[in-house]
């Protein structure tokens, strides 16, 4: 008996999937999902990129069973017009949810938005980080001496930072509200101008104001970042590119330590002080780049001007599994609802705590390194460039760490895994300073602590917006978790009093004991975790659709990522 066979060519996205319809005595015919498709015309498409071959009975298609037999002289001409319609709307579905449209077309857009936008935003935090750690090695360049300011006094210049930082982390959500190009342009050139205004100050209330404005600048930029990089990038590659934009931290710690050293080294006969020549030179950057991001920075897939027409609609259908509502069809502006939803969300105060445990180390150490490894016994210059190594080695364990995070799609793993690094890192200069153990010991303990806070926090930033079903929930869930993890910084800034040195192992204890915190919240969230999602599984209708963005929290295919 003469078979009839559909066949659906999966081809790359902006050619039309091919049903190649044939039998023993009747020519093929090819159709595309859409009727009034501009690609209809393109018999010939070459589908060499395509991922998989598929063949159907026409029979039946629409519940989308395997090759059956079907009589070709039956009179259902009628029923097979009405199946070709179905699966027309069930192709139409499957162009939104099938996690196998990942072509080479898009593969090419992923790779030019890293390059051109995630590259850039690094760029740009780098900078960030550049100017609000610099204090700590200005103070042991002439800082505290020209300007004679005690112990107490330096503590307040790195706590008003982070009192303004924290104040004003709300402004994450005006990522949904202002475009991009605008709102990062703005925070980057106020930045550049505060630092570089810290170069001549004269007294210590007027550094103190400086250092609160630059806490709103950057308070305005970085945070929000992840969730800005949640409008270009899926659930499963979001952990990679924050990995891309939070190393830039350390980068820009060792770098700082670097170039300080040079800069140090090369106005000790200069008129002008290293420490103001440090800010100067550190500062000023930033406004140049606040020039390229008004026409780099794009505000959303469909608007990047760095990709071409063809890759623009890859760029906002790749989307459409994870961001249904977002694809290029939701205007800005934020949903209340789900605004409240998130504030009353467990989860979002769990992350939060995770956060604020990672701050208290991540915060202190940078400012405080070079001072402490000054008073383990080296030279000033000798300081500055030993703090750079611990930095360099940090960020390419982030890099690493969030790409495998995002190969297995694991994040609570990995927030244990360096939460027992730092916590092992920072015992081990704790106990070496009680005990007087060699500097090395205490300098090998710090290696081991900046690659376990810096990979935490950024697969915790990662999580926190992997397990938020929508825009508004992001946001929100972003500006709860900077808004309580940035109150780390107000006690991890006055761990290190002169009076505790050289060997501060106080604060080195309290850091040791706040990063098991991380390991034992990361445990308990993977466990709560693991049971909603086994619970929602139960109640599903439709079966375990794991990963599936929904538009609330009640939406059945939504699953947590652990």
């Amino acid at each position: 008996m003469p078979t009839t066979t559909i066949t659906t060519h999966y081809a790359p996205i902006g050619g039309s999937p091919h049903l190649d319809s044939s039998s023993s005595g009747s020519p093929s015919r090819v159709r595309t999902p859409d009727e009034d498709s501009e690609n209809d015309g393109d018999e010939d498409e070459d589908v060499d990129g395509a991922y998989e071959l598929r063949a159907f009975s026409r029979k039946n298609l629409a519940e989308g069973g395997s090759n059956t037999e079907v009589d070709p002289d039956g009179d259902d001409d009628s029923m097979e017009k009405e199946e070709e319609e179905k699966f027309t709307r069930r192709r139409r579905r499957a162009s939104v949810q099938s996690p196998e449209l990942y072509t080479p077309d898009e593969r090419a857009v992923v790779r030019k938005l890293d390059r051109r936008l995630v590259g850039f935003l690094a760029g740009l935090y780098m900078l960030s980080f550049l100017d609000r750690s610099n204090i700590g090695n200005a103070a042991i360049a002439g800082l505290l001496v020209d300007l004679g300011l005690a112990s107490s006094q330096y503590e307040w210049l790195l706590t008003s930072f982070y009192i303004t930082y924290i104040l004003f982390e709300w402004m994450t959500l005006l990522y949904r509200i202002v475009p991009a190009h605008i709102y990062i342009s703005l925070c980057v050139c106020s930045w550049g101008l505060l630092a570089s205004s810290q170069s001549l100050v004269t007294s210590f209330p007027t550094l103190l104001v400086l250092r609160a404005l630059l806490g709103i600048g950057e308070a305005a930029f970085g945070p929000g970042v992840p969730f800005y990089l949640s409008f270009f990038f899926k659930r499963e590659e979001l952990a990679t590119r924050t990995g891309l934009f939070i190393s830039a931290a350390p980068l820009a710690t060792s770098f700082a330590s670097s170039l300080a050293w040079v800069i140090v080294r090369l106005s000790e006969s200069s008129p002008i002080a290293p420490w103001r020549m440090l800010f100067l030179v550190e500062g000023f950057p930033s406004i140049i780049a606040a020039i390229f991001a008004w026409s780099l920075i794009p505000d959303s897939p469909g608007t990047a001007r760095f990709l071409s027409r063809r890759e623009k609609i890859i760029a906002e259908l790749r989307l459409r599994k994870d961001r249904p509502r977002t694809a290029g069809e939701e205007k800005r502006g934020l949903r209340w609802r789900e605004v409240l939803q998130a504030l009353m969300d467990p989860i979002c105060y769990l992350t939060a705590l995770m956060f604020f445990s990672c701050n208290v180390a991540f915060s202190s150490m940078p400012v405080f390194l070079p001072t402490i490894i000054h008073e383990m016994g080296f030279s000033e210059l000798t300081s500055q460039a030993l703090a750079a190594p611990p930095y360099l080695l940090s960020f390419f364990s982030v890099l690493y760490t969030a790409y495998l995070s995002d190969r297995y799609r694991d994040r609570s793993l990995f927030i244990c895994l360096h939460a027992i690094l730092a916590f092992l890192g920072y015992t081990l200069i704790a106990i070496g300073g009680w005990y007087r153990w060699p500097i090395g010991w205490r300098y090998a303990g710090i290696y081991l602590a900046t690659s376990g806070f810096f990979s935490a926090i950024t697969i915790i930033i990662t999580w926190t917006i992997n397990n938020q079903d929508s825009d508004s929930k992001r946001g929100t869930g972003m500006a709860m978790l900077n808004i309580i993890g940035q109150c780390g910084p107000l006690l991890g800034t006055r761990l290190y009093p002169e009076e505790d040195g050289p060997f501060y192992v106080r604060g080195m204890a309290v850091c040791a004991g706040f990063m098991l915190v991380v390991f034992f919240v990361s445990v308990g969230l993977r466990v709560y975790l693991g049971r909603e999602n086994r619970r929602r599984d139960r109640e599903s209708e439709e079966g375990d659709r794991e990963g599936l963005v929904g538009g609330e929290k009640g939406v059945k295919g939504f699953r947590f990522i652990l």
